[in-house]
Order: C-alpha cells, then structure tokens, then sequence
C-alpha cells in the first residue's frame, strides 16, 4: 500500500472515530444526518477477524423495508473495508436515528444499482463524480430487514 492510500484510510477512520463522538457526546441529537441523508452506524463481523466492526455511513435511501449503503470510500479504486466484511458476512445491523435493526445486506446486482443508482445521485450528486474518477464501479449494497 502507497502513502496516497495509507493516507486516505488513516482520513477515513478519523473521520469515523469524529462521527461516533458527536453522536455520543451530543446524546444521539446531533450528526444524525450529514450532506442531506441519514447517518446509519453500520455494525459488520470482520471477514478475517471475526470482530465486530462499527462504521458510520450515510445512507442515501432509507426506507421502512429497505436501506441502500453506497461503498464508494470517496471515490477510492478500493473497496472499502466495511464492504468487504458485508460480503464475507451478509448479517448486518443498521443503527438509525437510534433505532437497531438486524438486516441482511447483499451486493446490487447491475440491475439493482441501474435502477437506483439514479436515487443516490439524486441524494448526494458528489457520487456521481466519485464513480467517473474510480476505476472501479462503485457497489451499492442493499440492505433488508431480516425475516
């Protein structure tokens, strides 16, 4: 790994660990929505740990029976490492404006992102230049409430 790259996860995770502290300093009323979407405090199993792993998101699409993530890490070639734990291990919670919920979560199929790719731009149009810079294309997960 670069220092480009080693800089940008070290900015990544400082801005996780920031996000967390406002919402528990600020008792959960403030950061529950950041650039227009909601904040979702994503809790994953770690593929090779096997830890619990929280990150803080925004969520583009909420929905009562839906929640679209988008694994963008700002435009990065990499996926970032929360996607690849929800890949290894689909069993998720969503934490949301307080609220926990157990989902499941799975990559979008090219159709999926097709259909809703245009919501999320639609949400936060930095994503759609976050795509045109990436050499990768970018996943949307979809996550579910789990039956």
């Amino acid at each position: 790994m670069g220092l480009k790259e080693s800089l940008v996860d070290i900015g990544f995770k400082g801005l996780n660990t920031f996000h967390r502290s406002v919402l528990r300093l600020g008792g959960g009323r403030i950061g529950r929505s950041a650039f227009g979407m909601k904040v979702v405090a994503l809790r994953t199993t770690g593929r090779r740990s096997g830890l619990i792993r929280v990150t803080m998101l925004t969520a583009p699409i909420v929905e009562s029976d839906m929640v679209v993530l988008v694994a963008s890490k700002g435009g990065d070639d990499r996926d970032p490492d929360w996607y690849r734990n929800v890949v290894a291990h689909a069993d998720i919670e969503l934490t949301i404006d307080g609220d926990r919920m157990l989902m499941r979560a799975h990559a979008a199929t090219p159709e999926e992102k097709a259909r809703l790719w245009p919501r999320v731009v639609s949400a936060y149009k930095p994503y759609a230049s976050y795509q045109r810079r990436s050499k990768r294309d970018i996943p949307l997960v979809i996550c579910r409430p789990r039956s």
